[in-house]
């Protein structure tokens, strides 16, 4: 019992973790496993919402993605903010959702340039990423640190990089 406790907290901290990193990048780039088993990325604006382990995406029912999710549903999320130097990575099961309440509770007007149709548009699909694994690499964590030495030490700056612990909860 005191092991699922701790995976608990332990999940919750890399939820918390995960969501301050990709706070601010709207932008992912999805990879999903195409017909002839190859690697396909597309680039995918990540709904606004509170993250808490799942991750939303619009798209289009007969979007060849998909056909591919459900085929074979693991995926990959790339986030990247050169800004910043930071980089993150996240592995999940896709699935596709049609909840027309989710859809309008996710809805931005943003969205409208890819689905004029707006909430309306029968062909409205949600994607729903939970995540499994996430792994980031950060300078920009220790940038202060990093030019003090660099430029007192001749060093290189320090690069974070960690994989989050994503325990499952039952």
């Amino acid at each position: 019992m005191d092991q699922k406790v701790s995976d608990s907290g332990e999940r919750q901290k890399s939820i918390e973790a995960l969501r301050e990193l990709i706070r601010d990048i709207h932008i992912a780039m999805l990879t999903t496993r195409s017909e002839d088993g190859g690697l396909r990325s597309r680039p995918m604006i990540t709904a606004q919402h509170e993250f808490e382990g799942q991750l939303w995406f619009f798209t289009h029912a007969d979007d060849p993605k998909v056909s591919e999710i459900v085929k074979q549903s693991a995926v990959n999320l790339a986030y990247a903010d050169p800004e910043r130097d930071r980089y993150i990575s996240i592995t999940g099961q896709a699935e596709l959702v049609r909840d027309k309440q989710k859809i309008e509770l996710l809805w931005t007007e943003e969205l409208k340039q890819w689905f004029p149709q707006g909430c309306a548009d029968p062909s409205l699909t949600l994607i729903c990423v939970n995540v499994s694994e996430a792994e980031y690499w950060d300078a920009n964590r220790n940038q202060l640190r990093g030019i003090f030495r660099e430029l007192f030490f001749e060093t290189e700056p320090e690069l974070k990089h960690d994989r989050l612990k994503w325990a499952e909860t039952a």
